[in-house]
């Protein structure tokens, strides 16, 4: 039995006020899939007061979160740097719940935050977690008894390359920029994913974090991780544009699928040109054997539409160089390049 598993980026309906708009051109695609999960990066909530574009949050209409079932997404997960403020993560959460739309990543507590959804289709069970490595130091990460998100912390060090003798007579000489993530942290994480892979034959693992197009040391800590654990697959998801992939023990890792309706960001500012990438996963009899991508952009209209590889070309080259100093040769199909293949 063959089905489809489809994962998209970062969905931001800010300023939205046609829920039919946004995913329009792109829906009947995402409807063909077994299972959808997106980055939900937003939160649907309608401030009592006036509030200013300087303030964090992405606070979307209430009634837009309609799109997502316009869209056939049947999971999302909100652990990231803008499903911020107790208020807005409750209302948010609210409205998922009548919309019928599961969610992991953020929760009324620590607990809830923690917990992974599962989604069945004909007998084969979709497990998703997710957490961030980027978030407000104050009041942002769930605990015992407030809402926040589920995280993952990260370190950040910075190392003179005294190695070489001559960097000493050098004043200026940039640092070397060292990441890891909290020891305490990921031992919970390999425990969560663990935990998820007995319940689900297919289980993701999906992680908010990340800094422009580098590929820091902790992400690859995590996603090695979260694949040692149990997890079949890693979606990373924040810098707004794709990253490089990567195979680790033979499971695909996405470092970055940028975005897939991000029209308006921080500080009300209009994004024209955003990208990013639909992860294809071909699942035959319960085990994922093919991970594939093609790109997505957005109209004028603030439509997501599919993109051809050869209206690409410039972004399919950043991403084969970068993915292949990961190891990993992308292979054109069509619209679509291969990731990875099962042996």
């Amino acid at each position: 039995m063959q089905q489809k598993l489809i994962l998209v980026g970062d969905i931001n309906l800010l300023g939205v006020s046609d829920p039919t708009i946004p995913f329009a051109k792109i829906k009947d695609t995402l409807h063909a899939a077994d299972v959808v999960f997106a980055n939900l990066e937003c939160c649907f909530y309608e401030p009592a007061s006036e509030r200013s574009v300087e303030d964090e949050g992405f606070y979307a209409p209430m009634a837009t979160v309609e799109a997502l079932n316009i869209a056939g997404v049947h999971g999302i997960g909100n652990a990231n740097n803008v499903n911020f403020g107790a208020p807005a993560i409750r209302a948010s959460l609210k409205a998922l719940d009548g919309a019928g739309v599961p969610h992991c990543g953020a929760g009324i507590n620590r607990e809830a935050a923690a917990q992974p959804i599962i989604i069945e289709r004909d007998g084969v069970r979709y497990g998703f977690l997710q957490r961030s490595s980027v978030f407000h130091s104050h009041g942002h990460q769930a605990t015992d008894d407030y809402p926040g998100i589920a995280t993952l912390q990260a370190h950040t060090a910075y190392r003179t390359p005294i190695e070489n003798l001559r960097t000493l007579t050098r004043p200026g000489m940039p640092p070397e920029i060292i990441t890891w993530a909290e020891p305490e942290a990921l031992d919970q994480f390999r425990s969560d994913i663990a935990a998820l892979r007995q319940k689900a034959d297919i289980v993701v693992a999906s992680n908010h974090w990340g800094l422009d197009r580098e590929i820091l040391q902790y992400q690859r800590e995590i996603a090695h991780a979260a694949i040692d654990a149990g997890a079949d697959i890693v979606m990373g998801h924040g810098p707004h544009i794709p990253l490089a992939m990567e195979v680790y023990n033979e499971k695909p890792v996405f470092y970055g699928v940028g975005s897939f309706s991000f029209e308006t960001g921080h500080r009300a500012q209009k994004h024209p040109d955003w990208i990013g990438l639909m992860v294809d996963v071909s699942v035959t009899d319960g085990s994922i054997d093919q991970a594939a991508f093609s790109f997505v952009r957005h109209n004028a209209k603030n439509e997501t539409i599919q993109r051809s590889m050869r209206d690409e070309t410039a972004e399919f080259e950043t991403l084969r160089a970068s993915s292949a100093d990961l190891g990993v040769t992308l292979e054109l199909d069509g619209d679509r390049a291969i990731v990875w293949s099962k042996s």
